[in-house]
């Protein structure tokens, strides 16, 4: 073991000190997060109004006029979403609560007939056995109020997790406006003040790394709309209720990794088959499948060309070790870390800081493949392992 730690303690190093700078950074903008999330807020305000603020100072308009044009635009298009969206989302949940006691009645008559059922088989049983099913009964059922009450609780705290998300988005607009006001002078300021090291880090993140981030995002957009589509096309033929609330719900449970429609649909499909109504059960079968094959299909040529990391084993496997190192905002940044590691590879940036034994390889592990229309790396990163 001694040989190969006299070869590899400086890759290891190199390595660690690579780790111990990512885990340090996502650590210290977790904390600020925290102290100062309308600060970070604003600036994805500031993304979405700029465009058009600077479009109408260009056209002669003094620029505070124009982000205040800009703000009220934002607020007004938002508005309209959100009271688009809760208007039909209302219908439907009250559609809904209109049909849950049929739904209700239907239950309980399915239940009355599989305990008649169930007391003919059980007369016949030995008491062992009614015994011991009491108690798996017993224990389903505090298993099952344990789930639901840890369920409300993690409601209860989203609600307000929520609401604190919307006063720090409040802010983040009032923040905004002021920074769309005087991005000029802030402009002016980085491009005097800013140190030349902090600069190149800047460029290589703002022209490499946001630009992929962006093609990513837009394949998440194109995947959850697909599979709304499907599933709210789907429900209309089979002709189920709430069609359009029940997609919404789908898209959403279809961002998350490792969660999707499965979510959904499996215990409404179980529900329909205790109930009786094979029919719809197997059409939402049906429907899971065909969103689920379409989604796998078009995945991997849509969200992993779009980072140019085609590997499913890859992208999943990094998602869960992000997960259980940083929990959900590692599941969101993951896909981030993937970008930049990729593109720290693509221009010659990990060569420069991970050195290998040069006897050990016939071919440098982090020699980038050079894809059409990228730059090849410098001479000094290809001479820098040792």
């Amino acid at each position: 073991m001694l040989p190969l730690y006299k070869k590899y303690w400086r890759t290891a190093f190199d390595i660690a000190l690579i780790a111990l700078t990512v885990y340090l950074i996502l650590f210290i903008s977790s904390q600020l997060y925290h102290i100062a999330a309308p600060v970070f807020l604003s600036f994805v305000v500031f993304l979405c109004i700029e465009p058009m603020a600077r479009y109408l100072h260009k056209k002669g308009m003094r620029k505070p006029f124009a982000s205040a044009i800009s703000v009220l635009l934002f607020l007004v298009i938002l508005l309209a979403l959100f009271f688009g969206l809760g208007l039909i989302i209302v219908t439907q949940f009250a559609r809904l609560a209109d049909d849950l006691p049929n739904y209700m009645s239907i239950t309980q008559q399915a239940f009355k007939e599989l305990t008649a059922f169930l007391q003919g088989k059980i007369a016949s049983l030995p008491p062992t056995i009614t015994d011991r099913m009491n108690e798996y009964f017993e224990t389903v059922t505090k298993l099952l109020s344990t789930w639901g009450t840890n369920a409300l609780q993690r409601i209860i705290a989203f609600l307000g997790s929520f609401s604190t998300f919307m006063a720090n988005f409040g802010i983040a607009i009032i923040l905004a406006f002021f920074l769309s006001m005087e991005i000029d002078l802030w402009k002016v300021i980085a491009r005097k003040k800013t140190p030349h090291t902090l600069k190149t880090a800047v460029s290589f993140f703002r022209n490499h790394v946001l630009k992929a981030i962006g093609s990513y995002i837009k394949a998440q957009a194109i995947l959850v709309s697909i599979t709304f589509v499907i599933v709210f096309v789907g429900l209309l033929i089979l002709g189920a209720g709430n069609a359009f609330t029940i997609a919404l719900v789908a898209a959403v449970f279809d961002i998350l990794p490792l969660l999707g429609v499965p979510v959904i649909f499996i215990p409404w499909a179980v529900y329909l088959f205790i109930v009786g109504n094979t029919s719809l059960a197997i059409g939402l079968l049906i429907l899971l499948a065909v969103a689920m094959l379409v989604r796998q299909l078009a995945e991997p040529k849509i969200s992993g060309n779009s980072i140019g990391v085609s590997s499913a084993f890859l992208m999943l496997s990094f998602m869960i070790i992000s997960l259980s190192i940083f929990g959900v905002a590692g599941l969101i940044l993951s896909p981030i870390l993937l970008i930049l590691i990729k593109e720290l590879w693509q221009q010659g940036y990990l060569q420069q800081w991970i050195r290998f034994p040069k006897e050990e390889f016939d071919e440098p592990p982090f020699l980038a493949k050079l894809q059409e229309g990228d730059a090849p790396p410098s001479e000094e990163a290809s001479k820098s392992m040792t």
